[in-house]
């Protein structure tokens, strides 16, 4: 148990640390910056303190563990240092937990070195989140640093939700299976959801549709998570920006044997030349429905492929979860983009879907039904807060 109240989060990515300090008594955002473009001779560090104006500077930041000495000068010149006796712990996002991590966890050596051997089903996210825990346990080694995996809200799937129908003794010596990412979003937003329709968490079924730039839904049963669409890895399901989501893995072997491509470049094809972007060259909605309003066929084309896998999945999780409460559309395109929304539940009806245009059309920060009055299954709008609920899972964990 601690009297300390503050959270420092950080999301370190392999040229980036993101970061915000929050006040656990109520939530609030003592300060929120970015550092960007790690080791190259222009970064940019940029730094908001609540109620204050934002500050911004550009200057080489060699590594990580300047990136953090430069967040720790930021925080300090508001009277926020980490040597504070009001932190209470770091905590961190770390997106691939395996099967060990099911729950927020302070990081020793031996949890270290777990994430480490996690590395190859998690090669591009692992070792940056990595990176940032030691820089920030050589920074504070006194303070809790408590490692918040994407995975860990989906290792309540059922067995049979999370196996793959491949040899079991190969996928077992290869950790082959179905992960899911996005946790920390589907957790919070699913039992925000239930707070909004002013209902226990374990009682409500919820379908929540985390659309960003990487996108994925989830089933979510009394608060747990009977299944997700992203699998091993994050390429699985959804139409996505640049991912191309499911696609059958025969793909592969006939990219290689008859176009001769070699393994990194069909990686390189799926993960980074697909989805919207490779349908139409553009992976921001806002774009792609600016292209449609013109009567750009392409754009047309990539939209009505990204709704259809929507809808696909929302009709395989009401069969899933047997009884749906609600709908819940999050990350930025599920909150900003209204025709997303309408056209994925278009023809739905039969499953109690709808939105009502005018509720749809509302542009706020907070969560909001959009689905008519008396609606069978309410469709709701929330915003998602991976930040506050890192925070709060770490918090938590110091102080039981």
């Amino acid at each position: 148990m601690t009297s300390a109240t503050r959270v420092l989060v950080l999301n370190s990515g392999s040229s980036s640390v993101k970061y915000q300090l929050l006040d656990m008594r109520d939530g609030s955002r003592l300060a929120v910056g970015l550092v960007e473009r790690i080791g190259e001779g222009a970064s940019r560090l940029a730094h908001t303190p609540a109620g204050g104006a934002p500050r911004e500077r550009t200057a080489p930041v060699a590594g990580h563990e300047a990136a953090l000495g430069a967040v720790a000068e930021e925080l300090a010149a508001d009277g926020l240092g980490l040597d504070s006796p009001e932190l209470a712990a770091i905590g961190h996002r770390v997106v691939h937990g395996g099967l060990r991590f099911t729950e927020p966890t302070v990081v020793t050596d031996e949890v270290l070195a777990e994430v480490e051997r996690l590395v190859p089903v998690a090669p591009l996210h692992n070792p940056a989140n990595i990176v940032g825990i030691r820089t920030a346990r050589a920074l504070r080694p006194d303070l809790p640093q408590v490692a918040v995996f994407d995975t860990a809200f989906h290792t309540t799937m059922p067995e049979y939700a999370a196996r793959y129908a491949i040899d079991v003794e190969t996928a077992d010596a290869h950790r082959i299976r179905r992960y899911g990412f996005h946790g920390t979003s589907h957790a919070y937003v699913s039992r925000e959801t239930a707070r909004l329709l002013g209902r226990d968490p374990s009682e409500v079924n919820v379908i929540v549709l985390h659309l960003g730039n990487g996108a994925s839904a989830s089933a979510v049963a009394g608060g747990r998570c009977v299944d997700t669409s992203m699998g091993l890895t994050p390429l699985e399901g959804l139409v996505m920006g640049t991912r191309s989501g499911d696609v059958d893995p025969a793909v592969t072997f006939h990219l290689r044997r008859v176009a001769g491509m070699s393994v990194d470049e069909i990686d390189e094809l799926l993960n980074r030349r697909s989805g919207l972007v490779g349908l139409c060259g553009d992976n921001d909605m806002r774009e792609i429905r600016r292209r449609i309003d013109g009567g750009d066929e392409r754009a047309r084309l990539a939209f009505d492929v990204y709704v259809h896998r929507l809808k696909k999945y929302i009709g395989a999780y009401c069969a899933v979860l047997g009884r749906v409460d609600a709908l819940a559309f999050t990350a930025g395109v599920g909150e900003n983009a209204a025709p997303v929304r309408e056209a994925a539940v278009e023809g739905l009806e039969g499953l109690g879907l709808a939105v009502d245009a005018e509720l749809n059309a509302v542009r706020s920060g907070g969560p909001r039904l959009i689905s008519p009055a008396g609606a069978r299954v309410a469709v709701a709008v929330v915003p998602t807060d991976e930040e506050l609920e890192i925070a709060r899972q770490a918090y938590s964990l110091v102080n039981r």
